[in-house]
């Protein structure tokens, strides 16, 4: 150093603030290639194991590496995967449970999940209205995001027009972002039930009880299709025929005719 600098070591460190046995160090070569395997090992027996079952196991064991080589191991195997949080919901209020004077005052809407004959599962998004328990809709097929939800609820209003709020309970594609701009571009306001409270939803979850016993249950079926043609068909009973104890033991739509305002002479 002095031959090429013209400053001793000693100088230089100084000068630098470094301790004169840096000059020296030489990084050691590490070999952790029996730590890795017996990680690997570990972790492909239990892969439901964390870290720390992993060094509790090892210590246990009396393996020669501490919980400070283990973690970078562990970190260089790309196993310290950050757990996925609960997603915290906003806080819901109670409100009661009234039937509403009129029809599209306000809808309540739910999922099922059943399988076909092969096993194969599929879903069902129910829609009724509130006001005589109608049955406005119900989709069916294999997966149902929230972007096919959007579509079925604009084919719904397009039909029967929109409803003043939708009753929902807290499911992943009710509370995505896709269902909250349709709600804000058709001016229906999102009234979400308490997380584990269904009874809060009462009229729907009481409908899709009555689907799941005379339809889901009842038949057997191969495909979607005869899923949605007899359900499709089952609606139509449902609320032309089908007396509904609640409503005074008339279907919904002989209620709504009743209940629906008479013209001036």
């Amino acid at each position: 150093m002095r031959a090429e600098h013209g400053v001793s070591g000693r100088q230089a460190c100084c000068a630098l603030g470094l301790s004169r046995s840096m000059l020296h160090y030489r990084r050691a070569v590490r070999d952790d290639s029996a730590a890795i395997e017996a990680v690997t090992t570990y972790i492909t027996a239990q892969p439901r194991h964390g870290f720390g079952l992993l060094v509790d196991t090892f210590r246990d064991q009396r393996r020669p590496w501490g919980k400070t080589v283990l973690w970078r191991i562990y970190c260089q195997l790309n196993l310290n995967l950050p757990r996925r949080g609960k997603k915290r919901l906003p806080e819901r209020i109670r409100e009661p449970l009234v039937a509403p004077p009129q029809a599209n005052e306000t809808w309540s809407a739910d999922f099922m999940a059943d399988s076909l004959w092969s096993g194969r599962r599929f879903r069902t998004f129910t829609v009724i209205d509130d006001f005589n328990r109608e049955a406005l809709r119900i989709e069916i097929d294999s997966s149902l995001p929230a972007l096919r939800i959007t579509r079925a609820l604009d084919e719904l209003i397009a039909v029967r027009g929109k409803p003043r709020r939708l009753r929902l309970d807290n499911g992943p594609e009710l509370i995505s972002a896709e269902l909250a701009r349709w709600a804000n571009k058709h001016g229906v306001d999102l009234a979400f039930i308490q997380p584990g409270k269904p009874t809060q939803n009462a009229y729907i979850e009481r409908f899709n009880r009555t689907f799941r016993t005379e339809v889901l249950d009842c038949y057997i079926f191969n495909t979607l299709g005869e899923v949605r043609r007899m359900t499709a068909e089952w609606i139509t009973r449902y609320n032309t025929e089908r007396p509904h104890v609640s409503l005074g033991r008339i279907p919904p739509a002989k209620y709504a005719m009743a209940k629906s305002p008479r013209p001036l002479l």
